[in-house]
């Protein structure tokens, strides 16, 4: 059997430093460990830029040096990428490249001057065309999507196929979403009892450890038991010669075809009946257009640095509610850290320096100040008193 395996690796940039730590300890080493112990498998890989920032500030150098090391042996193969994570299709194509050259720079200080990906992952998987388009035209050659970003639905496509984005020219490897929703290490033993040919699979890298505590250490277990082959995505579409043309549909990793037949393809980060995504979405966007005004402003630097982290997808994402646990996630609902998000837009704002700001800050300061009270005023109403009456 083959199994094409790719995890994506991610800790919001302004995430408290044990977040990190935590995620690195029983993830991330994990995973390299494992790949190291076992010299024939092979993995693609979605680090953001942000991550490898937070890295060097913890002292993660010698994990950095590791992964570079499983990159020349042909182990790793490693995905460009937006550097902190926002929706690459909610934002604007100009942020949008300013994130991704961003990454590229990060890389090349770790990786080397010439160091380029061949492949491109869009946070959440979320594909839209413009972004698409622009993901090619920075000379990149692929992108891993969800299943239903294939004609929008679920098994409408032959996984064993190449496939060719007619909207952007990006050659697209789709991930099946049932096996990927599940315990992969489980799902792939059964596969290979089962003579299954394929299996494509993207996840996080928190499944193995952080998010899934694997005490048995079955996924240490798969690697070791043979049956198996893996490639990386780019060796895999080079050694696959046949090949589909497709347009790609705007769609995230979560979509459900309902939504998409409905044009919400992102409905999780901008819902338009939930009204505290619409209020930070109002505040990013302000903040975006009047940092853009005040390039020549001598906090310019530092009112970006909170700009790009609360565009981070995350801000949005925590304001859905939508309940995770069949994918061993949360749910995704937390006050906390929407507030994280809306504090960095309105700190980007207080930034400038600019007088002529100040009635652009007087009018986001109440914009602010309303997303809070939204915030715990629902929290307090309904998400804490739902638990409660849960646990009646």
């Amino acid at each position: 059997m083959l199994w094409i395996n790719f995890l994506h690796i991610y800790q919001p940039v302004n995430v408290d430093a044990y977040n990190i730590k935590e995620a690195t300890e029983k993830s991330y080493l994990r995973i390299i460990r494992a790949l190291e112990e076992n010299t024939e498998i092979k993995f693609t890989i979605n680090i953001n830029g942000c991550l490898f920032l937070r890295w060097e500030e913890l002292g993660y150098q010698n994990l950095i040096k590791r992964i570079w090391g499983l990159i020349k042996k042909g182990q790793l193969e490693i995905t460009g990428n937006a550097a902190y994570h926002p929706l690459l299709p909610l934002i604007p194509l100009s942020e949008a490249k300013k994130q991704i050259l961003e990454s590229e720079e990060i890389f090349r200080k770790h990786f080397g001057k010439d160091f380029k990906p061949k492949g491109f992952f869009f946070s959440e998987m979320a594909y839209g065309k413009e972004a698409a388009a622009l993901v090619k035209s920075l000379g990149y050659e692929w992108t891993v999507l969800d299943e239903i970003s294939c004609a929008g639905k679920i098994g409408s496509h032959d996984f064993s196929k190449n496939y060719f984005d007619k909207n952007s020219g990006l050659k697209i490897i789709f991930r099946s979403r049932e096996l990927s929703n599940s315990f992969v290490p489980d799902t792939i033993g059964k596969m290979i009892e089962n003579n299954k040919k394929l299996a494509i699979t993207a996840t996080d890298g928190e499944l193995y450890g952080f998010r899934y505590i694997d005490q048995t250490g079955k996924f240490e277990k798969l690697l070791k038991r043979g049956g198996f082959k893996t490639l990386t995505i780019s060796k895999f579409l080079k050694q696959n010669t046949e090949e589909k043309s497709t347009a790609v549909v705007d769609s995230s990793w979560d979509s459900t075809e309902k939504e998409l037949k409905n044009n919400k393809p992102y409905i999780l980060w901008q819902d338009k009946d939930k009204e505290i995504q619409n209020s930070l979405w109002d505040l990013a966007n302000l903040a975006y257009r009047t940092i853009e005004k005040n390039k020549h402003d001598s906090n310019y630097i530092w009112a970006r640095w909170h700009l790009v982290r609360g565009l981070a997808s995350c801000t949005f994402w925590w304001a859905s509610g939508k309940d995770f646990k069949e994918s061993f996630g949360p749910l995704a609902w937390s006050p906390d850290e929407i507030e994280r998000g809306s504090n960095e837009l309105i700190r980007a704002i207080r930034a400038l320096d600019n007088i002529e700001t100040r009635d652009i800050k007087m009018k986001s300061e109440k914009m602010y100040i309303e997303i809070k009270r939204k915030i715990w005023e629902q929290h307090w109403t309904y998400y804490w008193k739902k638990n409660i009456d849960k646990n009646l």
